[in-house]
């Protein structure tokens, strides 16, 4: 007898939180934030996107059923200075007049336990795909959540900094990039 109340009180447990459960499909632009950083003679630099627009489906309680997509407006750089911002749109580095965003698309989410999750998918930039890692964390709290984590890319994968700076004595081949995603759910 104490075993079946044990397991009907955990079946309600369960029905109440799968009662609750939230999919998450709104991004918060406002409240997120797509960053970077990188070694220029050898000083770490930071910098960030200001503009991107994100198609999320996330419900933690169907994690591999999860679906994202980011489109990043690479003309909306900061790095920090005017003249930097100009000079990275430009050919040699980003070419927005002709590659004006950077592409991410999940094809696959797994699960790690602890509210870590491994996304992986393809990152285009410049026309060139490469399949990449994410790692992030998930916290939730109500109809809202976060949506946190790093990962690093190569630049020349991508051919961004071309010409003289294809090198990597002045500017590292490998860039962090750091993300902080708001969203709210139904």
């Amino acid at each position: 007898m104490k075993i079946l109340k044990t397991a009907l009180a955990t079946a309600a447990l369960l029905s109440a939180f799968a009662a609750q459960a939230v999919e998450f499909t709104q991004v918060q632009a406002d409240k997120s934030t797509v960053a970077f950083g990188y070694q220029q003679m050898g000083v770490k630099m930071d910098g960030k996107f200001k503009k991107f627009s994100a198609q999320l489906a996330f419900d933690p309680a169907k994690a591999t059923a999860a679906k994202a997509s980011f489109d990043v407006d690479l003309a909306s750089i900061d790095t920090g200075g005017a003249e930097s911002d100009q000079e990275v749109a430009g050919k040699a580095w980003f070419n927005t007049k002709l590659f004006p965003t950077a592409r991410f698309v999940s094809s696959s989410v797994k699960a790690l336990g602890g509210n870590r999750y491994e996304v992986t998918g393809q990152l285009t930039i410049k026309g060139k795909t490469v399949d990449v890692l994410v790692p992030a964390t998930f916290t939730a709290q109500g109809n809202s959540a976060s949506f946190d984590g790093s990962f690093s890319i190569r630049r020349g994968d991508f051919a961004i900094g071309e010409g003289s700076w294809a090198k990597f004595d002045i500017v590292a081949n490998d860039v962090q990039i750091k993300f902080h995603i708001a969203a709210s759910g139904k």
